[in-house]
């Protein structure tokens, strides 16, 4: 038996916070029943994330409509919306309205800049989002992957959904839960440079075929055992004497070496160094092979995979 076999989810949602949080409890056994309005034109990239749900197709501006979602209202246990602020209580299906039916509901809000504050009505997706919190200003570009989407969005969502239902136990009412994408990405910033290639124990080295060496040898011992592996001039292994100087010598260093070189030379030595795989490469890695990642038939462009992979994966620990 799953976890969360007894709870009923109504996901609002259509784009990928939502729907993603929706999928994990699915994934763990929810019931999720996605509410699509009439007409509304699927996203082929967000395929995946229908996955387990059913589908009931309402026109939330009328009133017949709305009314037939009256009973299911009354059933669930946790409802998630991602519109803009204001909208769901325009459609009288706000936090006030549907706990008036259904006290122990855990009504999730899912929103760029939260469900109160001067930019709470704003437009936005990831990279404005990024942009705001001052995200995007460590770093010269785009990071590839939608952080605040499911790092302030997804994830936060359930978490605190889990932890609503928990406390729904003992008090016996639901909640209005507040997800702000924004609010949720200053947790990603620890506040040091090291992280942001400040440290030369903690970056990128290009390597001679133009690959690239991932280095994260913070603590010493594995700092110690790369400048053995790299033969770095003893004065500058102390690398807070001068940063600079060391990140350009060890940068030339591994310059001088392909990646397949530099793999072979770090393999086993536990010194917190990886070759940037690519994208086929790491699918084809016999680590997440092994571990099941790629094993769900998703009929959709074949990057979505990984989006199987990543719910797939945190299912299993549930």
């Amino acid at each position: 038996m799953k976890p969360l076999e007894e709870i009923a989810v109504l996901d609002f949602s259509t784009l990928l916070p939502g729907p993603l949080a929706t999928l994990l409890l699915a994934e763990a056994g929810a019931k999720v029943t996605t509410i699509e309005r009439p007409g509304a034109d699927a996203v082929p990239a967000l395929a995946p994330l229908g996955r387990g749900k059913k589908r009931l197709v309402v026109d939330l501006k009328n009133a017949d409509d709305r009314a037939r979602l009256e009973p299911l209202l009354a059933r669930a246990d946790v409802l998630v919306e991602q519109f803009r602020p204001g909208v769901m209580h325009r459609l009288r299906l706000g936090y006030d309205e549907v706990s008036a039916i259904n006290p122990r509901i855990v009504y999730c809000s899912i929103s760029g800049y939260g469900q109160h504050g001067p930019k709470s009505g704003v437009a936005g997706h990831d990279i404005n989002y990024m942009a705001d919190t001052g995200l995007l200003s460590l770093s010269t570009a785009i990071p590839p992957a939608l952080v605040a989407d499911i790092g302030g969005g997804s994830y936060p969502a359930v978490i605190n959904i889990l932890l609503a239902l928990r406390e729904r136990e003992r008090s016996g009412r639901g909640r209005h839960l507040d997800v702000s994408m924004t609010d949720n990405l200053f947790t990603f910033m620890l506040g040091s440079s090291i992280f942001t290639s400040g440290s030369p124990r903690y970056r990128l080295y290009a390597t001679k075929d133009g690959r690239m060496l991932a280095v994260g040898a913070l603590e010493q011992r594995f700092w110690d055992r790369l400048c053995d592996i790299t033969g770095l001039d003893s004065r500058l292994r102390d690398d807070a004497a001068n940063p600079a100087e060391t990140a350009a010598r060890m940068a030339e260093i591994i310059a001088g070496a392909t990646a397949a070189e530099w793999a072979a030379r770090t393999a086993g030595r536990d010194c917190c160094c990886s070759i940037v795989a690519t994208v086929d490469e790491a699918r084809r890695d016999p680590h997440f092979v092994a571990r099941g990642l790629f094993q769900d038939d998703v009929h959709v462009p074949i990057d979505r995979q990984f989006l199987a992979a990543a719910t797939s994966s945190i299912a299993k620990l549930t």
